[in-house]
C-alpha cells in the first residue's frame, strides 16, 4: 500500500499492485485528506470495496446468481497493527446489488 501511495516501482510485484495503483489514482482527493498514516489504511479499505465489486462482476459469480444459486461476496480487512477483522459493510448476494453497495461503501468512507 506503501509503494502505491507513493507511487513507486518495485519491480515484478508492480505488476500486481497495478490495481491498487488504479484504485489510488481513482480516490486520490479522498487519500490526500486522510492523515498520512491512515492514507495506507483508507488505501486498503477502498481497495477491499473494489475487489468485492470485481469478484461480483466476474462471469462464475453472475452465472451463479443466474442458476439461483447462493453466493455472498463480502468485504472484510484485516488489521495488521490489531489483528482484528473488520466488516466494511459491503455484503453482496445477488448481481443487482453490486453497483449500489459499491457506492454505499465508498460514501461511507467518505
Amino acid at each position: 500500500m506503501q509503494a502505491a501511495l507513493r507511487r513507486e516501482r518495485l519491480g515484478l510485484s508492480d505488476n500486481w499492485l497495478r490495481h491498487v495503483q488504479d484504485v489510488r489514482q481513482k480516490h486520490e482527493a479522498a487519500l490526500v485528506r486522510a492523515a498520512d498514516a491512515s492514507a495506507s489504511d483508507r488505501l486498503c479499505e477502498l481497495n477491499v470495496i473494489g475487489q468485492v465489486a470485481n469478484v461480483c462482476h466476474t462471469s462464475i459469480a453472475r452465472d451463479a446468481w443466474e442458476r439461483g444459486q447462493e453466493l455472498t461476496v463480502h468485504g472484510w480487512v484485516y488489521g495488521l497493527k490489531d489483528g482484528l477483522l473488520r466488516n466494511l459493510d459491503v455484503t453482496i448476494d445477488d448481481f443487482a446489488e453490486a453497483t449500489p453497495a459499491y457506492d454505499a461503501a465508498i460514501a461511507a468512507l467518505a
